[in-house]
């Protein structure tokens, strides 16, 4: 059964992958699924006018959940790999992750170039604090 995590939000990607950036990539949604990803690519299908007509080009413009709510025990290292493995390419954005606990409540995002996992600050009226 596992633990389930609800996953709302995106990383943009910036700039976008091309088709040359998807050939081998484990995001893609056939791939991410039978290698246990989180996380999937979001697609951009943009008209282009050449001398010979329109054609749409296809890029991946967002990282997103593969599905919610998910697993996602592997999500932070899941972005943090589409990090390392596309150099060159910026994420913005982040993702807001609620468990099934109350209290499992923290967001994922993007820190000079590293995955990082943010949780809340509890603050009680007196102005004492505890850790979520």
């Amino acid at each position: 059964m596992g633990y389930y995590t609800r996953i709302t939000g995106r990383f943009t990607i910036t700039p976008p992958l091309t088709l040359d950036d998807l050939q081998d990539s484990d995001f893609t949604p056939e791939r991410g699924r039978r290698a246990g990803r989180d996380l999937e690519f979001f697609f951009l299908d943009e008209p282009v006018t050449t001398e010979m007509g329109t054609m749409l080009v296809r890029t991946a413009a967002a990282l997103q959940p593969l599905s919610s709510p998910t697993k996602a025990y592997r999500i932070i290292e899941d972005v943090q790999d589409f990090l390392d493995s596309h150099p060159g390419h910026v994420l913005t954005g982040r993702l807001d992750c609620r468990g099934e606990e109350a209290g499992d409540l923290w967001r994922l995002e993007v820190h000079g170039g590293r995955a990082v996992k943010v949780t809340p600050r509890i603050v009680w009226p007196d102005g004492s604090e505890e850790p979520a």
